[in-house]
């Protein structure tokens, strides 16, 4: 993968509840979480296929918030991975500030295309050979691959111990279906959103860089401090076992 330095329909309130309650209740399952170095390394995915060009902005804007949450733990790298068109997917370098996140991001422009996800997780699977990557985010509406390769990939960054946390845009079933076994596989967590859940997908983005940087110590201080779905994820990994 070549490397890029360039670079509404509102769901009822009780659907929305069971879907973050569904998210916390595999998060918790999760192997506590303690990285090697100072600094977590996650990697940012996005489908940038012309059928997300008009939340790509809104994508933009939600990224500092992971680099917020990671800060006080000795920070966070990311690094985009991104696939649109023909056969393009590309990663930036690592990058340790929110502010050259949204650059990168505000540099790429949505092409139409198919998906390309076993790319992005067959990179993932080379980063986290070379060093170790705490965590894969996952952001996209559709899948059009092999479920089978997927799934084997997803296994072996499983293995690797890298979660992938995929947040759905939209109400695909076909890739609903998909990325569900993808989370499962990897030991990651599965969740939806819309524009209306703006604010509830921030707080699950920090909450995920909370995990990447510093574990479920972390995690729980940044739940409290954050409040709303990230605080109620932090006290389903603390409480008991939901059943």
């Amino acid at each position: 993968m070549a490397n890029d330095r360039d670079r509404d329909k509102q769901l009822p309130a009780d659907r929305q509840s069971a879907e973050v309650e569904a998210f916390l209740r595999q998060v918790k399952a999760m192997p506590a979480l303690r990285p090697e170095s100072g600094r977590g390394r996650l990697i940012f995915a996005l489908d940038a296929t012309a059928s997300r060009e008009a939340t790509w902005d809104h994508a933009c804007g939600l990224q500092g918030e992971m680099f917020e949450a990671a800060a006080a733990l000795g920070g966070l790298d990311v690094q985009l991975v991104f696939y649109r068109g023909f056969h393009e997917c590309k990663a930036s370098r690592w990058l340790g500030t929110a502010a050259d996140l949204h650059r990168a991001m505000r540099r790429v422009a949505c092409v139409g295309g198919e998906t390309q996800i076993g790319r992005v997780l067959a990179h993932a699977l080379r980063e986290a050979r070379a060093e170790k990557v705490n965590a894969l985010v996952f952001v996209g509406d559709a899948m059009e691959e092999k479920l089978d390769e997927l799934s084997r990939l997803a296994g072996e960054l499983g293995l690797l111990g890298v979660p992938i946390f995929v947040f759905h845009e939209g109400g695909d079933e076909t890739a609903g279906r998909a990325f569900r076994q993808i989370a499962r596989l990897s030991g990651g967590a599965y969740g939806t959103f819309d524009a209306a859940s703006a604010q509830q997908l921030r707080q699950l983005l920090g909450a995920v860089a909370a995990y990447a940087a510093g574990g479920r110590a972390a995690l729980t201080a940044y739940g409290h401090r954050a409040g709303g779905a990230a605080r109620l994820l932090a006290g389903a990994i603390g409480g008991k076992e939901s059943g």
